[in-house]
């Protein structure tokens, strides 16, 4: 009888001592999902309160966008802004300058950046790990400081004011992080792959465009996307070194909407939420390929 009476308190007791671990650690775990959803819902609303504002202002009347204090929501719902852009011819040529010109320097870029990356990857050769580094080394200058040299070239060869400059230009700053971002791609492609295929008596050529290319294709579609945007958004460049019949969606836009006295907002707003649906619709569009680029490229053997 007395040994039960002594074993009782010990079986009880070591329920009763855990109950309070187990409540510490479900709130802890709350605490930290509710710190997560805070900060989440934080940074979003950082994010997304620009795209938002350029929605509402596109939506609202003229007369009512400086009105004071500011209006989360408009009053009154227009479609003006949107209707005027369809009676704008001179957009729909913006449009495919910049349609031409980006997609002429994701495919120009991609198939430089593809040759260049392969062979730092590997090649192996005198002066490669200097020449990689001085490749990199151009994106340390300022786009803006070459842009008079740029310019005076393309003058001298009679280049300005064509889709040639334009695409040059914009494809000599595209090239460096596109051939180190194909570089790493191509160093997750085993040696002894490329061996096997060259014992089966595959020439080099073959070995690249029908082994090599196929299994970085998330690489090269990341490195043309890349370059596609940046002729996309790209403003001073085809300010300056395009005419008004070669200029791009950006500096169109401003061109047409903003004037010395007076600037259209609610048009403006509208053109440039139009601007920005061609490229979230490729990002989405090329989502699982790009997720599947980074993994890939993330796991090196």
């Amino acid at each position: 009888m007395t040994a039960v009476l002594t074993e009782n308190p010990v079986t009880v007791a070591a329920p009763v001592a855990s109950a309070p671990r187990r409540r510490n650690r479900r709130a802890d775990r709350r605490a930290v999902t509710i710190s997560a959803w805070v900060a989440v819902v934080v940074f979003g609303g950082f994010a997304l309160l620009p795209v938002y504002w350029l929605v509402v202002t596109s939506l609202t009347p003229r007369t009512e966008v400086f009105s004071y204090p500011p209006k989360l929501f408009p009053s009154e719902i227009t479609f003006d802004a949107y209707l005027s852009l369809l009676n704008n011819p001179a957009l729909f040529g913006y449009l495919r300058n910049s349609i031409l010109v980006s997609v002429i320097t994701a495919v120009l870029s991609v198939v430089v950046s593809a040759y260049m990356g392969y062979a730092f990857s590997k090649f192996r050769y005198r002066g490669r790990r200097s020449l990689m580094y001085f490749v990199l080394a151009s994106q340390m200058f300022p786009q803006a400081l070459l842009l008079i040299t740029l310019y005076a070239v393309f003058s001298a060869y009679g280049l300005l004011n064509t889709y040639t400059a334009l695409v040059l230009s914009f494809t000599t700053f595209t090239l460096p992080l596109c051939v180190w971002m194909l570089k790493g791609f191509f160093d997750t492609i085993p040696d002894e792959l490329i061996e096997a295929a060259r014992v089966d008596g595959a020439s080099r050529m073959r070995i690249i465009h029908s082994i090599v290319m196929p299994l970085a294709a998330p690489g090269l579609i990341a490195a043309g996307l890349f370059a596609f945007v940046r002729g996309w958004n790209d403003f001073i460049f085809a300010l300056t070194l395009a005419g008004p019949d070669k200029q791009t969606l950006p500096p169109g836009l401003v061109n047409t909407f903003i004037g010395e006295a007076s600037t259209a907002w609610p048009e403006l707003m509208a053109a440039s939420l139009a601007v920005s649906l061609p490229v979230a619709i490729a990002f989405i569009a090329l989502q699982r390929f790009l997720v599947g680029g980074l993994t890939a490229g993330a796991v090196k053997g």
